[in-house]
């Protein structure tokens, strides 16, 4: 199998920087609501649950989950709805307050620079900026089609005060631009009083136990094959399922089925993590400081620039590096499709430089003493050599 060469000019296409997102201020049925009228939605990566046409989408290509923000003033809210899906939120450089359960009374959590929050599927969830104005939260949904979402029957009843109407198809429609209001038969229908009373109630505790704050992370020195090899220290703390780490006595703390996984990466000035690959798609969101992620095989590297809360979408079996360009550490979160074990491939000369330091990969993924494991286990791991394109 010869090595999958992503192009400069793929590879470019595939990083998103801060600049390159559009916000789209009609793309919720509650944009005209007073206090909430000033949210800005971003779609990165896929629609996400967008309901407007105006809506601007980075990098249309499927990846198995959909990544995209919210951006607002103070004290502006983003009212109650419900997802199908996962929905994963990341708090980037300031403090939002999240509330759930019908008229948003079970339960809320503020969540500051760096915390993470999984809000089960199927509950009534809202936020509101509580902090600086410059802050974003990023969202993770899960699969391509997210389904839509349901809103809270009184946010559907009040919009319609503003002319906004929401189609069965999950279209917005803005009587404001000149159209005319769907008939009652083409409209969203209301979730009833008892279709709410049966959804589930989550205690503070319950919701507090799918919470990782920047305090909870638990950070491993010994994730990755190469972090013993000089240039190369680096450290992962998980949060949703599995991801790339390669520490045994590695576990997130979220662990029901997400359909990807989310790991903190961080690095010291100057280190990197060296090539591997893997067969999932995988997006690296830089949260602090600024990277190069250096695509392909010798021969064939392509280096892109990433910048605080931009983002790199890598390929299904691309080669990739990851470099720390700043005077500080830096972190990012590494968002990987799919539920099952991540297993990265090294090239050989990375196999045999961390044999020599006495460690390997065993057969399921995980480093361990080489001493311990049969050759021919060892050998197998450099198979990346009789791959490479000359």
């Amino acid at each position: 199998m010869a090595d999958l060469v992503v192009s400069p000019e793929q590879a470019r296409a595939r990083v998103m920087r801060p600049a390159d997102y559009v916000s789209c201020p009609t793309a919720f049925i509650d944009c005209k609501k007073p206090g909430s009228h000033l949210k800005q939605n971003y779609s990165m990566i896929g629609p996400g649950v967008t309901t407007s046409t105006d809506q601007v989408v980075n990098l249309r290509e499927p990846h198995g989950f959909n990544i995209g923000a919210a951006a607002m003033p103070t004290g502006i809210t983003n009212n109650l709805h419900i997802h199908f899906t996962a929905e994963v939120f990341m708090v980037f450089g300031g403090d939002f307050t999240f509330r759930w359960g019908d008229n948003g009374a079970d339960g809320a959590f503020t969540g500051h620079d760096g915390d993470i929050l999984s809000v089960p599927t199927w509950i009534f969830r809202g936020f509101v900026n509580a902090g600086p104005p410059e802050a974003m939260v990023f969202t993770t949904l899960g699969g391509d089609d997210t389904g839509g979402i349901i809103w809270h029957p009184s946010i559907i009843t009040e919009a319609a005060q503003y002319g906004l109407y929401l189609t069965k198809d999950n279209i917005l429609v803005d009587t404001a631009t000149g159209a005319a209001p769907p008939p009652p038969e083409e409209r969203i229908d209301l979730m009833g009083a008892e279709e709410i009373a049966r959804l589930r109630h989550y205690s503070v505790a319950e919701m507090r136990r799918r919470v990782v704050t920047v305090a909870d992370r638990v950070w491993s020195a010994d994730a990755l094959l190469d972090s013993c090899l000089p240039g190369h220290a680096s450290e992962i703390a998980p949060v949703i399922g599995f991801g790339i780490s390669q520490d045994r006595d590695h576990a997130a703390p979220i662990t029901n089925p997400h359909g990807f996984s989310h790991e903190w990466l961080r690095l010291a000035p100057g280190q990197s993590v060296s090539r591997f690959r893997i067969a999932e798609k995988q997006v690296l969101l830089a949260h602090t400081g600024a990277f190069t992620v250096t695509l392909n095989a010798p021969g064939h590297e392509v280096a892109l620039p990433l910048e605080a809360w931009g983002m790199v979408s890598v390929p299904a079996h691309a080669w990739r590096s990851i470099r720390n360009d700043s005077d500080s550490p830096a972190e990012l979160l590494v968002i990987t499709a799919g539920d099952g074990r991540k297993i990265p491939e090294w090239p050989a000369e990375t196999v045999a430089a961390a044999r020599a330091m006495g460690r390997a990969v065993d057969r399921s993924g995980m480093i361990a003493p080489a001493h311990l494991l049969p050759n021919y286990v060892i050998g197998q791991q450099s198979v990346a050599k009789a791959k490479e394109t000359p």
